[in-house]
């Protein structure tokens, strides 16, 4: 196999430095990876859309849960089909007990963690009025697209929706975010939302608007608290929601 002049070039000195030491390169052949991606670009290869939702989440749900009063309600997140490796990490790190909903099993074993295989459209086995905290991550726009090995069903985003309201407890909050921007369907990858077809859903079963912050497309850059006639010009943002479940 040919490689590049500069891996030949490095692998050469590191045989000369490395040759009586103990981890010597001792023929051309021996354990050759070459990573010909990684002298470019960023330290850290990451989605800004993810990055920065999964902060901006994980915070959010902090504050709410240490100043969480209703008594009745005992204290519990659900996240329906957020990153794992992401936000549900950062919760699991600050000790906050995670039930974690998504169709297909999870396989994951951890302190705090349990995993409930569900249909996020019906939410089957949560209570009505149970969840004081409520997350889905980039994960609606999905729904009944059959990308996962769901079932293919245009009406599975308000569906979800309904799901969410019925369990969530008066005055429990919900952290969401879809892409937002010309609002089309990208069969079978995903939906993108106008942010008001997001609030009038949620708005029309009884939760209210609380904040609204974008991560843009070009720039990936969180900016918290915005207005919807900003993304005037955005084809493909992240949308962070917050809603509150106002008494009935």
């Amino acid at each position: 196999m040919k490689y590049p002049a500069w891996f030949e070039r490095d692998a050469a000195a590191y045989a000369a430095q490395a040759l009586l030491g103990p981890f010597p390169l001792t023929s051309p052949s021996a354990e050759f990876y070459p990573c010909l991606d990684d002298r470019v670009g960023h330290a850290a290869r990451v989605d800004p859309h993810y990055f920065f939702q999964d902060i901006w989440a994980a915070r959010r749900v902090w504050d709410h849960w240490a100043a969480w009063e209703y008594e009745d309600v005992p204290k519990q997140h659900v996240d329906v089909g957020s990153s794992v490796a992401g936000f549900v990490a950062h919760l699991l790190a600050m000790r906050v007990p995670v039930t974690y909903v998504d169709i297909r099993p999870l396989g994951l074993h951890v302190d705090g963690l349990t995993c409930l295989r569900t249909d996020a459209t019906t939410l089957e086995g949560i209570a009505d009025a149970s969840v004081h905290s409520l997350s889905c991550l980039h994960a609606l726009e999905h729904f009944g697209l059959g990308r996962y090995g769901d079932t293919v069903d245009a009406e599975a985003p308000w569906r979800a929706m309904d799901a969410f309201a019925r369990v969530l407890a008066t005055g429990g909050r919900l952290y969401f975010s879809v892409p937002v921007g010309r609002q089309r369907v990208v069969f079978n990858a995903h939906r993108v939302f106008a942010p008001g077809t997001v609030r009038r859903g949620f708005e029309q079963r009884g939760l209210k608007m609380v904040d609204f912050s974008i991560v843009r497309q070009e720039h990936g850059a969180l900016e918290e608290d915005v207005g919807f006639l900003e993304l005037l010009d955005e084809d493909y943002a992240c949308g962070l929601f917050e809603f509150v479940k106002e008494a009935p």
